[in-house]
């Protein structure tokens, strides 16, 4: 009976992000059109919060059924979705801030690289601190990461569209935009470069693995800049095949791997 249900449940997991993206999709669509019926700016916070949180959360449970979630626990995960859209945001906007005002401008570069590195500051603490972490939960602490600092992000895109445009209209373009994006931006990029420093403790070669993990990076700055400093949709849409392809790759390798416990060293200072 077991053996038969088995297939069953790995499949639901697998579907599971579509459940998340029609429900989050309908939720929207009902919140706009009772905040159109009702003029109840009171369901405006609702709406943003849904047009910015669906597809980067279908996204993480996508990745979660393909079986590279399956050495991680709720709370890491948890934590790297706060502490990457709160602490992520807070740290990029004030370097930024602090960047700009004493070169007079901040260069797309910058902008690439400040972002990216707040993101990591979450999943590197997790990896210092976590006692029985795992190799493949690096790729999903990433995604998780990169999902909550573009929720936060996008929220606040959706408000400044609603400030600049004073159009709900506006709002709905600036979220519906954003959300066909994310999965080709913050959350990949975060969750390839955070899958290759998570696999620096496990790997045979460390000096390699410390390489790939800063070619990661770097990538990942690169095509942050060239999407924010590239005003073309050929390019974008270029910069968000590679990045997908890139993601799909680390989870279809992340799936394949056998579950692997903590490095050695963490096993014996335990």
């Amino acid at each position: 009976m077991t053996l038969a249900a088995a297939p069953e449940h790995r499949l639901a997991r697998r579907l599971a992000w579509i459940g998340v993206l029609v429900v989050g999709i309908v939720a929207y669509i009902v919140v706009l059109r009772a905040l159109v019926a009702t003029e109840n700016i009171n369901f405006f916070p609702t709406l943003i919060l849904l047009g910015s949180v669906t597809v980067p959360l279908a996204v993480l449970v996508f990745a979660w059924g393909t079986g590279a979630g399956l050495g991680s626990t709720a709370g890491p995960v948890l934590v790297a979705v706060l502490g990457g859209g709160i602490i992520g945001t807070v740290t990029a906007g004030i370097w930024e801030y602090d960047t700009a005002r004493q070169l007079g401008a901040l260069p797309v570069i910058g902008i690439g690289l400040i972002e990216e590195f707040a993101k990591l500051i979450v999943p590197l603490a997790l990896l210092a601190v976590l006692p029985s972490r795992r190799q493949q939960s690096g790729v999903i602490i990433g995604i998780a990461a990169g999902m909550g600092f573009a929720t936060l992000e996008t929220m606040g895109y959706g408000f400044t569209a609603l400030l600049q445009a004073r159009s709900l209209a506006a709002v709905d373009e600036t979220l519906l935009l954003r959300a066909l994006l994310v999965p080709a931006g913050h959350v990949a990029w975060t969750g390839v470069t955070v899958a290759a420093i998570w696999r620096i403790p496990w790997a045979r070669h460390r000096g390699r693995a410390v390489v790939l993990a800063v070619l990661a990076f770097l990538l990942a700055v690169i095509l942050h800049a060239c999407w924010d400093g590239i005003n073309s949709w050929v390019v974008h849409i270029v910069i968000g095949v590679i990045s997908i392809a890139l993601l799909l790759i680390v989870l279809h390798r992340t799936h394949r791997q056998a579950p692997a416990g903590p490095p050695q060293s963490a096993v014996r200072a335990g």
